[in-house]
């Protein structure tokens, strides 16, 4: 054993910064399939709530203690924000270039990083990913003031609720944080390319099981992703079988070989499976025309 030594070189740790925001839009099937970069994102402020202690009593004296589900809330601020965010937001398009509001606000979901720092690599020592699920957005107040001799670019904030997504063997979650200080830089690398997306693949937000599998695991590279096959006469999609590629329709996964008949224009997608990635530069969506 040895005695505790404060503030020493190299331990003064801490965080700092907001940047490389991300919106990831949700399907039907509660997949975060799409992502758009959040430009002019000012601060995320993170208030989770509950977790209160709630004394049970008998014989005259404490018999448990049981502490109140926590939930994760908090708020964001910025300038603008990503065309895609506007439903989120509870506006619609009514026609090209009017939007109306109070509409449904669709649920979402967030990443952005914050800065490592400690007394000797300053703000270069790391940073952490941040991964929100099943967030929602409050209506916000946006003060519209005149311009004078001190223009300044109004904010806009919102308040955020979450609805958290289950974690095998854990309690449900709403929220995730990599640290990269702590994790392999090439396994950190993949995760990365997945949430912002690389030469033809499309930025998606993955849930925490896939995340542990990529932090955790070395993950295989897959061959090229293959095109579906398509019978315009027949109006049928034909599923290829790849090792490691798995195809969705609308959200909903094909299994390999298996047959579609389209009523509309549709996008096949392609994402990797459990413990795969793709090629640095993979084609992973095709679209199909119905006339």
């Amino acid at each position: 054993m040895v005695a505790l030594v404060w503030d020493k070189i190299g331990e003064k740790i801490f965080e700092a910064g907001v940047e490389k925001g991300v919106l990831y839009k949700q399907n039907a099937q509660g997949v975060y399939n799409t992502g758009f970069a959040w430009n002019g994102l000012v601060s995320v402020n993170e208030s989770p709530s509950g977790a209160e202690a709630n004394k049970q009593y008998a014989n005259n004296k404490v018999y448990a203690n049981i502490t109140s589900a926590e939930e994760f809330s908090g708020s964001l601020e910025a300038f603008t924000y990503p065309a895609a965010f506007a439903e989120c937001d509870g506006y619609a398009e009514l026609t090209t270039g009017v939007t109306i509001g109070q509409q449904r606000r669709v649920p979402f979901g967030l990443s952005y990083k914050t800065k490592i720092g400690n007394d000797i690599a300053e703000l270069d020592l790391g940073y952490k990913l941040h991964l929100v699920y099943g967030a929602k957005a409050a209506p916000s107040e946006r003060n519209y003031t005149t311009i004078n001799e001190s223009p300044e670019a109004m904010t806009m904030s919102w308040e955020l609720t979450t609805e958290p997504v289950e974690v095998a063997g854990k309690r449900p979650t709403a929220t995730l944080v990599i640290d990269s200080t702590q994790v392999s830089a090439a396994k950190l690398a993949d995760l990365e390319n997945i949430l912002y997306g690389t030469a033809g693949t499309d930025p998606r937000l993955p849930l925490p099981a896939e995340v542990a599998s990529i932090i955790g695991t070395t993950l295989t590279v897959t061959a090229q992703p293959a095109a579906p096959t398509y019978n315009s006469t027949t109006k049928v999609i034909t599923i290829p079988t790849v090792t490691g590629v798995e195809y969705y329709i609308d959200g909903v996964k094909k299994a390999n070989g298996s047959t579609t008949t389209i009523t509309k224009d549709t996008i096949v997608t392609a994402q990797p499976a459990t413990g795969y990635k793709f090629p640095a530069v993979s084609d992973d969506d095709w679209f199909y025309s119905f006339t």
